[in-house]
């Protein structure tokens, strides 16, 4: 069975985590600044509790995680979890892992094909007041050049690549770039071997660490 089945795995947080926090994804969930851009309409994806020690920030759901509200709720989501070494249980569980994208809704497809990207909206909206409740954050994986460009800033590299390629310099501030999981990157990564061979054990070790 595929690892994007449908399970018991619950939508969205449970609720009673933290009151100040809840309010916060309540809000988050309500959101509809952006909701003429939408072509599915607002759903926006988050996840996450107080007590989370690693922190996912992707780019933005696609139409399958716009169906079920989950995150990463498709096959890039199982290429990440592989990366990770993480079960699905795990991987959803908001008390181990927090995931908030860069935009929160599906933004719809370019014409010729492939995503739009997030809308710009959403991360300084919600971003920073989502953070002041996540005090135990201990990792946060920076999967592609949209979050990479908000969080690291100048630090960045010239390119994604090379921002990828760098990545034990942003360690020191809890940040870990990746690329993103999807299967346009699959040459991508049989290109840079290293991503396999260097980074890919020292994510694992890092997850395992702050758990």
């Amino acid at each position: 069975m595929s690892d994007t089945a449908k399970s018991d795995i619950p939508e969205i947080d449970p609720p009673g985590q933290d009151p100040a926090l809840d309010r916060v994804l309540a809000d988050v969930r309500a959101c509809r600044i952006c909701e003429e851009h939408l072509p599915l309409g607002p759903r926006p994806v988050v996840r996450m509790a107080v007590s989370a020690p690693i922190m996912i920030i992707g780019q933005a759901p696609g139409t399958k995680v716009h169906e079920t509200g989950l995150p990463w709720n498709d096959a890039s989501g199982d290429r990440l979890r592989d990366w990770l070494h993480m079960s699905r249980a795990e991987f959803y569980d908001p008390a181990r892992l927090a995931i908030m994208p860069m935009g929160f809704c599906y933004p719809g497809r370019f014409d010729r094909g492939g995503d739009l990207p997030p809308r710009p909206e959403c991360a300084p909206a919600w971003h920073d007041l989502l953070w002041r409740h996540l005090p135990n954050i201990r990792l946060t994986l920076l999967i592609g050049q949209y979050a990479q460009a908000r969080y690291l800033g100048a630090k960045r590299a010239r390119t994604m690549t090379e921002t990828v390629r760098q990545f034990e310099r942003y360690l020191e501030d809890g940040f870990l770039p990746m690329p993103h999981p999807s299967w346009r990157n699959t040459a991508w990564i049989r290109k840079n071997p290293w991503f396999e061979t260097d980074l890919l054990p020292v994510l694992r070790d890092r997850v395992q660490a702050a758990l």
